[in-house]
């Protein structure tokens, strides 16, 4: 007998698991279900830390979501009685023209948020590890900070099923199909129907989106952990909060304060472009970590010279405009696409929990979500075909 739904949510990473609880704590009937096992290394919500920031250089329509999300962050944090959101403040690091320090100022004045502006010598002096070329200037961030990933997944899952979710696991979805009373998902070990479906699934969008073209990549991110040495306490919080640094126009690096694990820090948007999430390729050698020493260099050198304490992979799923895609399927108004989330999404899973719990229930949000919408790719490629079709006309 195939079991009904209020809503099935297809992946219980970040976006899922807290799609989940926000369903469940509104008395909806879920069911959660996920390929792997929990707490899983094999997609994008793994791992010991994720940036927080509430001055979004990327665009400021961004930041009425964040102080959502970091509402919302605290009211989990509370529920799990567990440390998730770790307020360090930021460093927002790079030329005075370049795109991380104009677009955070951008964001911080329209949103009328508190900041300083530092040169290189302050940074040195109030951030000891920081030796900042002289022609840098650092943007501070005082409610920037880090959340604790795989915490935050178990806390959104534990409300989940505290109030009621059914969360099943090794057990992914193969394909859904919708009928007059709403969607059919069948599954590696049965089937299911529900009333709405959430497909929250990662690297894996594009293989239950259908007839919709999506034109996402998924790329393979490494990460670091350096083991500095010397006085090691000036890579600890407070001394060394969250930063980004655009070492080339265009190109940031970040990290973090000492974590159990190390320093942590990455390239963003370095990684390879991955054809098939299977067979992704896990090792990291030690020639990737260069191009991290070299973006280092300008502002942590000491760093920058430090051994590799350990290495990891996470997934980034990425739109061309890397903006998300949260919105009703163009086919089916029932399902509900969640991702991608360009490697910066994180941060947001607790307000795109709540955004599509919404939707689920009443289709409507309280936020904007018309720069997210699948559509405007769908727009986008048939402007490019008959931009074509033109030429060779």
């Amino acid at each position: 007998m195939t079991v009904h739904y209020d809503v099935v949510v297809a992946g219980l990473g970040a976006m899922g698991s807290a799609t989940a609880a926000h369903l469940a704590l509104r008395g909806q009937r879920v069911l959660g279900l996920e390929r792997w096992s929990p707490g899983h290394r094999f997609g994008s919500s793994h791992g010991d830390s994720r940036i927080i920031r509430e001055m979004y250089f990327e665009h400021p329509m961004y930041v009425p979501l964040l102080r959502r999300a970091y509402e919302l962050w605290a009211e989990l944090g509370k529920l799990a009685e567990a440390p998730l959101l770790h307020m360090t403040g930021g460093l927002m690091i790079g030329t005075r023209e370049g795109m991380l320090v104009t677009g955070t100022l951008r964001s911080a004045r329209e949103h009328r948020l508190p900041y300083e502006l530092l040169t290189a010598s302050e940074v040195s002096e109030r951030f000891p590890a920081f030796e900042l070329r002289e022609d840098l200037v650092a943007v501070y961030d005082p409610r920037a900070g880090y959340l604790d990933p795989e915490a935050c997944n178990a806390a959104h899952m534990e409300v989940a099923r505290a109030n009621g979710a059914h969360l099943q696991f090794e057990e992914p979805v193969e394909s859904w199909e919708s009928f007059d009373d709403g969607v059919r998902i069948s599954t590696s070990k049965s089937e299911y129907t529900a009333n709405r479906m959430v497909l929250a699934v990662g690297a894996r969008t594009s293989e239950l989106t259908g007839a919709v073209d999506l034109p996402l990549e998924v790329e393979r991110q490494a990460v670091f952990w350096f083991g500095p040495d010397g006085e090691t306490t000036r890579y600890d919080e407070p001394a060394f909060p969250i930063w980004a640094h655009e070492y080339e126009p265009g190109e940031i690096c970040y990290g973090f304060p000492t974590l159990p694990r190390g320093v942590k820090a990455s390239v963003m948007h370095s990684g390879e472009v991955v054809d098939d999430v299977d067979t992704v390729r896990r090792e990291v050698t030690d020639q990737e970590v260069e191009p991290l020493r070299r973006a280092l260099s300008g502002i942590l050198p000491a760093l920058s010279r430090a051994r590799v304490r350990e290495r990891d992979i996470c997934l980034f799923t990425n739109t061309p405009d890397h903006d998300f895609v949260i919105g009703f399927h163009p086919d089916d108004p029932r399902v509900i696409v969640s991702s991608a989330c360009s490697g910066h999404g994180f941060k947001f899973a607790s307000v795109i929990g709540e955004i599509q719990a919404d939707l689920a229930m009443s289709g409507q949000s309280k936020f904007d979500l018309t720069p997210f919408r699948i559509e405007r790719f769908q727009t986008s490629q048939k402007e490019a075909s008959n931009a074509r079709n033109q030429k060779h006309n």
